[in-house]
């Protein structure tokens, strides 16, 4: 059976940390650890960003995606305690903001 191409995307983007060292450490030894703890997208990605063609900053410093194959499965994952806990962790890290966007393929 073909699975169904994921529709909904959740996209966290990251603003340049104050410490960039304790925000690796924290990311990546606690933050995903609870995400991968969660309920499961579709499929997920986590990035770092890079300086564009003309050595300009990145306008984020990390970038973390999450694919749904509906809103009822964005809904199942989101709304379970585990992922509560991932959202309480984000301001213990991320002291460059966080901007989220819901998107949708088209």
């Amino acid at each position: 059976m073909d699975r169904v191409t994921p529709a909904l995307k959740l996209s966290v983007l990251y603003g340049q940390p104050k410490d960039p060292a304790a925000f690796e450490a924290h990311y990546l030894g606690t933050h995903m650890p609870l995400v991968a703890a969660a309920p499961a997208p579709a499929s997920a990605e986590a990035t770092i960003g890079l300086p564009g063609p003309d050595g300009s900053a990145p306008p984020f410093y990390r970038l973390f995606e999450a694919w749904f194959d509906s809103a009822e499965h964005l809904a199942a994952v989101t709304g379970s305690p585990a992922w509560q806990r991932v959202v309480a962790d984000v301001p213990n890290f991320a002291s460059g903001g966080v901007t989220i966007l819901l998107s949708q393929r088209a």
